[in-house]
């Protein structure tokens, strides 16, 4: 019954689960159309909280670091599409945030629960996970595992 609260991230070296998800736009977004690049995918509870806002600032901080190696990121939390855009436009994210509605993908992900498990993966070009950690990891950190 309580198994989410105990879970593990998805370890590294496992194939990445396949999802499409749509963005603060409703766009959709798919992990198959974004084989041949690195995608960083970071799990958080809130939009505007104080420790979502500094994790996603960081990446923002560090989107040329993430460029230069063919990584792409994405925000994703269960919250809504106008709650996400408010969010991205306020703090000038490049990065699309995406709406997992009912944490679906999230419980593929080990991400689900009460409140979402902050958690940030790295997923190589070939759809496999070289990164996954709870919590709020370096960009730095999390770019050093891209191919």
């Amino acid at each position: 019954m309580l198994s989410w609260l105990f879970s593990n991230p998805l370890p590294a070296g496992s194939p990445a689960p396949p999802f499409d998800l749509p963005d603060e736009e409703g766009h959709t977004v798919s992990l198959a159309s974004l084989r041949g690049k690195n995608v960083v995918l970071v799990w958080y509870p809130g939009d505007d909280t104080t420790v979502c806002r500094k994790q996603l600032c960081e990446f923002r901080d560090n989107w040329s670091a993430a460029a230069a190696k063919n990584t792409v990121v994405y925000g994703i939390n269960p919250q809504g599409a106008e709650s996400h855009a408010k969010f991205r436009r306020k703090f000038d994210l490049p990065f699309p945030l995406l709406v997992d509605k009912g944490q679906k993908v999230g419980a593929l992900y080990h991400t689900n629960g009460l409140i979402v498990k902050r958690t940030v993966y790295l997923i190589g070009p070939d759809g496999v996970i070289r990164y996954a950690r709870r919590g709020k990891p370096s960009p730095a950190e999390v770019l050093a595992t891209a191919v």
